[in-house]
C-alpha cells in the first residue's frame, strides 16, 4: 500500500502507518558505523538555479545529454558549485524511514511514472576532499505525493565512487499533506560516512520548477521545514522525455 507521510485536515483518507521504531531504524547500518572510527556530522550543500517547464510523461531510460548537445540547443549550462567547505544544515528525518533498502542508484521501474530527474554531485569533507565509500540514502514520494511503505519504490542507497561522487536516477517528487501542513516536494536524505555518525536532510527543488501544474513557488514558501541551503540546481526539460538534470553537493563534517 502507498500513503502520505503524515495525515492531518485536508490529506487524503486512509490509515496512518506506524513509524519505524528507533532501534529497528539505525540496525541496518550499526555494522557500517562500527566498520571505522571517522566520524561525521552534517548533511548537504546546494544552490538552486531556475529551471524550464517539464511534462508529466512516464519515465524512460534515456541518457543524460552531452555537454555539446546542450550547448547546440542554445540552453545555458549549469555551473557545478564549488565547494565552500560549509556543513549544510541538517533536517528530520520524518515518519517514513525504512531500513533495508536495495543497494541501487537508479529507482526509476517500469511502472514509475513522472517528470524524470537525473541527480549527481560530490561529497566533500569541510577542507574539500572528496569521501570515497560514503553511504547516501534517499527515499521520496511519488508524481501522486504517496510513499511507497509496502516496498521499496522510490527507495534506496549507494556509496560514492573512487572520486566520492553519486549519481541518482529518480522522478521530481510531488507536494503533499502530513504531520507539519502541507509540505514542498523533496528528497529525503541520509548521508554517513564509515564510522561516523548518520546524518539526515532533505533536498528541495527551485521556485521556478516546473511540474504537474504545481506552483513550487508558493509551495516552498509555505514550507516552514524548508531549507534554501538545500535547494538543487536544476537545469531542463531536456530530451524527448523532457527530463531535468540536478546537482546536489554535500559537505560533512569529520569533527564528531
Amino acid at each position: 500500500m502507498r500513503y502520505a507521510d503524515d495525515t492531518s485536515p485536508g490529506a487524503a483518507p486512509g490509515p496512518r502507518p506506524a513509524e519505524v521504531p528507533g532501534e529497528e531504524r539505525g540496525r541496518s547500518r550499526r555494522s557500517f558505523l562500527r566498520s571505522t572510527s571517522v566520524g561525521v556530522t552534517s548533511v548537504a550543500l546546494g544552490a538552486g538555479v531556475a529551471a524550464a517547464a517539464g511534462p508529466v510523461a512516464e519515465a524512460t531510460t534515456a541518457g543524460r545529454p552531452s555537454t555539446a548537445t546542450r550547448a547546440a540547443a542554445g540552453r545555458p549550462l549549469a555551473v557545478t558549485p564549488a565547494c565552500s567547505g560549509q556543513e549544510t544544515p541538517a533536517s528530520i528525518e520524518g515518519p517514513l524511514f525504512k531500513p533495508h533498502s536495495p543497494e541501487r542508484g537508479d529507482l526509476v521501474t517500469p511502472g514509475t511514472r513522472g517528470v524524470r530527474l537525473d541527480l549527481g554531485g560530490v561529497v566533500y569533507d569541510t577542507s574539500c576532499t572528496p569521501l570515497p565509500g560514503t553511504l547516501i540514502e534517499f527515499w521520496q514520494c511519488d508524481e501522486n505525493g504517496d510513499y511507497d511503505t509496502s516496498g521499496f519504490s522510490l527507495r534506496g542507497h549507494q556509496y560514492t565512487d573512487s572520486r566520492g561522487g553519486y549519481h541518482l536516477r529518480t522522478i521530481i517528487p510531488r507536494d503533499y499533506w502530513g504531520r507539519w501542513g502541507q509540505r514542498a516536494p523533496h528528497i529525503h536524505t541520509q548521508v554517513q560516512v564509515s564510522g561516523g555518525p548518520l546524518l539526515v536532510t532533505q533536498l528541495y527543488f527551485p521556485d521556478d520548477t516546473r511540474a504537474y501544474g504545481r506552483d513550487f513557488a508558493a509551495l516552498n514558501a509555505a514550507d516552514r521545514l524548508l531549507n534554501r541551503a538545500c535547494t538543487l540546481a536544476l537545469t531542463g526539460p531536456e530530451g524527448a522525455d523532457g527530463h531535468y538534470t540536478g546537482t546536489f553537493d554535500f559537505v560533512l563534517s569529520t569533527t564528531v
